[in-house]
């Protein structure tokens, strides 16, 4: 998988190789979907063992650039850093990405700090209604059909059931729901603007991926500094440190390149639509580890999401 998601570079206007999700995209989305599960779970227990919010984003960002121009050193050598760095015309649109990263994780981590953990799963995880519409609006080839639409919607409702029982947040938690929303609404804007723009479709996925964490690096430190958290740094546990490199490498270098490699060979809107089984996999982890019941909403949910998937991963009549 590795060798394949660092090959090959995407020219403008490429076609996607598949018009639906083949058994490989499947398998590899369902292990993201775990991955991006665990993240929520991360982020609060860092925090709460001394990494605060823009602090903890930013040295995330730090690391997965390092990762990342390793990788593609060891991959391809100089020439291959060289074109990582170099200023073509996808910049403006690269830069524009690190803009809408920074704001995305500033505020999917300050607004973990305000709402429940169920809360915010259910609201992140509407970011596939944004995707499918932005890719209905701007990406002509992907427009979605009822059958979709109606899948989306069944997905949903699996995931609104599966969370229902504990959606306990009333004025107190309005604040933090806002702000995941917005984090839903920049996700899917990145993933649109990834999939639209000609000259992002002209780079490779490491280079979208890096114009990401290098670009936001800076802003969410100067977001860190400028609001003290810099202070909290040297007290710190070892197992916020060892969950920050958890979430450098795992999460934020090697899932999203991943990520992003996806979404040039497969169809964006499905591709997005398979994020709904990320919470459900949080659920899951909750009731194997911390033996939790799972309900029969959780049963339903399952069978809502499955028939979903189903659904938006089937050819247009």
């Amino acid at each position: 998988m590795s060798r394949t998601a660092t090959a090959v570079p995407v020219g403008r206007g490429a076609p996607i190789v598949r018009d639906r999700l083949d058994l490989f995209a499947i398998a590899v989305m369902t292990i993201l979907c775990v991955l991006w599960g665990a993240q929520q779970v991360v982020i609060k227990v860092a925090d709460a063992q001394g990494l605060p919010p823009a602090l903890q984003a930013g040295l995330r960002s730090v690391l997965s650039a390092i990762f990342l121009f390793g990788w593609v050193a060891v991959r391809g050598g100089r020439p291959a850093t060289r074109a990582l760095c170099r200023i073509d015309r996808s910049l403006v649109p690269g830069l524009a990405m690190a803009l809408i990263f920074s704001a995305e994780f500033l505020l999917l981590f300050f607004g973990l700090e305000h709402t429940t953990a169920s809360r915010g799963v259910l609201f992140l995880y509407t970011s596939p209604f944004f995707v499918a519409l932005g890719v209905h609006l701007f990406v002509p080839a992907e427009r979605l059909g009822l059958r979709q639409v109606i899948g989306l919607l069944c997905a949903f409702a699996g995931i609104v059931a599966a969370v229902f029982d504990g959606l306990r947040g009333g004025a107190g938690t309005l604040i933090g729901d806002v702000m995941v929303s917005g984090t839903a609404a920049l996700w899917a804007s990145l993933t649109v603007l990834a999939k639209a723009s000609p000259a992002l479709r002209s780079v490779t996925p490491e280079k979208i991926l890096f114009y990401q964490v290098a670009g936001s690096a800076p802003l969410m430190l100067l977001v860190a500094a400028l609001t003290g958290e810099f202070s909290s740094f040297p007290h710190a546990t070892l197992l916020a440190y060892g969950l920050l490199l958890f979430q450098g490498f795992v999460v934020s270098f090697a899932s999203y390149l991943i990520w992003y490699w996806l979404i040039t060979r497969y169809p964006a809107g499905r591709l997005a639509a398979f994020t709904f089984l990320t919470p459900l996999f949080g659920i899951l982890a909750g009731g194997w580890l911390l033996s939790e019941p799972i309900s029969a909403a959780l049963l339903l949910a399952l069978a809502l999401v499955a028939a979903g998937l189903q659904l938006v991963n089937s050819k247009p009549s």
